[in-house]
C-alpha cells in the first residue's frame, strides 16, 4: 500500500491486476457508517482493552514475588519494552490489515497477506527483543560492574522467545479478528487495534513470566537451552525478513517500519524516567498510569487507523477528523470512570476515589486524549504527503506519545492533588 491520488489511480489498479490476476478491482469505497453504531463498536472494544490492562497489572502484582523476578531484577526492564510491542507491531498490523480489508485484498489474497505480515512482525519482534535484552543486561551490569553470563543468557532467551511466540499468536488472532469483523459487517478500524492492546499486555506478560521462570530453574545446570533459543532467534530474523521483503504486501512496511519502532522505544524510555520519579513520590500512581496510557494510546490508534483507511480509499478526511474525534472524546469520561471504580473495587491502588480526584484525573485524561487525537491527525496527513504509508509508521509513535503524555499529565495531576491538600487520596509517602 502506498499513497494514492487521482493521477496515479490507474497505475495502482494495474498493479492490483498484476498481484491478484483479476480484471476487476474491488469497490474500495467506505461503507456509509452510522456514527452511533461506530461509537458502540469502539466503546465496547475500549472496555475490553481497558480490562485487559487491569488484568495485566494484577498479574504483575502476582509474578513480582516469583524467584526469577526477585533474584534477577533486570527482568522488570523487559516488561515495558515487550509490552510496548503491541503498539509497535500488533496494533500496526491491525491498522494495516484493516485497510487491506476495506480495499478488498482479504477476499483475493488472504494467504499472501497472512504469510507476509506474520513474517514481518516476527522479524521486527525478534530484533526489538534483542535490543530490549541488551538494554536490560547493560542496565543491570553497569551500576554494579558485575556481569553474570547466566543472567544475560536468561534475559536474552526470555525476551526473544516471548516476543516471537506472542507476536505469532497475536498476529494470528488479529487476522482472525479482521476476517470475522468483515463478515459481520463491523468496521475493523473500530475494533482491531483495541483488541490487539487488550490481548497484548496480558499475553506478553504471562509468556515472559512463565518462560523466564522455566529458564531460571534450568540455567543453574546448563547454558545450552537459552543459547539455542537465542541462536534460533538470530537465524529467524534474516529468514523472515527475506520472506517479508519478497511479499508485495509487506515490502514497503519492512522498509518503513524500523525507524518508528526504534523511535517509539526512545520516547517510551523518556516516559519511563518520568514514571520512575512520580512513583517514588506518589505511591498511588502506578495502577492509574497503566490505564490512562493504554486508553489514550488506543484512542489515538483507532483515529489513525480510520484516517489512514480513508486516505487509501479516497474518502474525505474532514468528516473523519470531526466525527471520530467527537466520538472518542465522548468515550473518555464513561470509560475512565468504569476503570477507576473497578480499580477501587479490586483495591488495586493506594488512592481513594474522591470527587476532587475524579475531577483532576478526568481533566488530565481528556487533555491527553485531545492532544493525541490532534497529533494523530496531523501526523498521519504529514506522513501521507511524504509518500509514507501511515499504517506502517504512525501507531508506534502515537502509542509511545500516549505513554509519555499520560505519565506526565498523571504526574501533574497527582502533584496538584497533593498541593491542594487532598490527603484523602493518600498521595504522599
Amino acid at each position: 500500500m502506498g499513497r494514492t491520488s487521482e493521477c496515479d489511480i490507474d497505475l495502482n489498479l494495474g498493479a492490483y491486476k498484476l498481484i491478484t490476476n483479476e480484471s476487476k478491482p474491488p469497490d474500495i469505497r467506505f461503507n456509509k457508517e452510522n456514527k452511533w453504531v461506530a461509537g458502540v463498536q469502539m466503546f465496547v472494544s475500549f472496555l475490553l482493552a481497558g480490562f485487559g490492562m487491569v488484568a495485566a497489572s494484577l498479574l504483575l502484582d502476582v509474578v513480582q514475588h516469583w524467584q526469577v523476578f526477585i533474584q534477577i531484577s533486570e527482568v522488570y526492564i523487559l516488561v515495558p519494552a515487550l509490552l510496548g510491542l503491541k503498539g509497535n507491531l500488533e496494533m500496526t498490523l491491525a491498522s494495516r490489515l484493516s485497510t487491506h480489508a476495506h480495499l478488498g485484498h482479504l477476499d483475493t489474497n488472504m494467504a499472501s497477506l497472512a504469510m507476509g505480515n506474520l513474517c514481518l512482525i516476527q522479524c521486527q519482534a525478534v530484533v526489538v527483543a534483542f535490543l530490549a535484552a541488551l538494554a536490560a543486561v547493560a542496565m543491570g551490569w553497569i551500576p554494579e560492574g558485575d556481569f553474570n553470563i547466566h543472567h544475560a543468557l536468561l534475559l536474552g532467551a526470555s525476551s526473544v522467545l516471548t516476543a516471537s511466540v506472542a507476536s505469532f499468536v497475536l498476529g494470528l488472532i488479529m487476522i482472525a479478528v479482521i476476517v470475522v469483523s468483515k463478515k459481520l459487517n463491523i468496521n475493523p478500524d473500530n475494533v482491531a487495534t483495541p483488541i490487539a492492546a487488550s490481548l497484548g499486555d496480558i499475553t506478553t506478560l504471562a509468556l515472559l513470566s512463565w518462560i523466564a521462570d522455566l529458564l531460571y530453574k534450568s540455567i543453574g545446570s546448563s547454558l545450552i537451552l537459552p543459547s539455542i533459543i537465542i541462536i534460533v532467534g538470530a537465524v529467524t530474523v534474516p529468514v523472515c525478513g527475506y520472506l517479508a521483503w519478497k511479499n508485495n504486501f509487506t515490502r514497503q512496511a519492512l522498509d518503513e517500519g524500523w525507524v518508528p519502532v526504534v523511535s517509539a522505544m526512545v520516547i517510551s524510555s523518556a516516559g519511563g524516567l518520568i514514571l520512575d520519579y512520580t512513583v517514588s513520590n506518589y505511591k498511588g500512581i502506578a495502577v492509574f498510569q497503566l490505564v490512562i496510557n493504554g486508553i489514550g494510546g488506543n484512542m489515538a490508534a483507532v483515529h489513525a487507523s480510520r484516517l489512514s483507511t480513508a486516505l487509501h480509499t479516497g474518502e474525505k478526511k474532514h468528516s473523519i477528523l470531526g466525527s471520530t474525534t467527537r466520538l472518542l472524546l465522548m468515550m473518555v469520561i464513561p470509560g475512565q470512570l468504569i476503570f477507576i471504580y473497578t480499580i477501587g473495587y479490586l483495591k488495586a491502588g493506594h488512592t481513594s476515589v474522591t470527587p476532587i480526584f475524579i475531577l483532576i484525573y478526568m481533566s488530565a485524561a481528556l487533555l491527553q486524549v485531545f492532544l493525541l487525537l490532534t497529533i494523530s491527525h496531523y501526523m498521519v496527513l504529514f506522513m501521507w504527503k511524504l509518500g509514507m504509508d501511515p499504517d506502517n509508521s504512525a501507531i508506534p509513535y502515537l502509542t509511545a506519545l500516549g505513554d509519555l503524555l499520560g505519565t506526565a499529565l498523571l504526574g501533574a495531576a497527582f502533584h496538584i492533588l497533593y498541593a491542594i491538600g487532598d490527603k484523602d487520596s493518600d498521595l504522599g509517602d
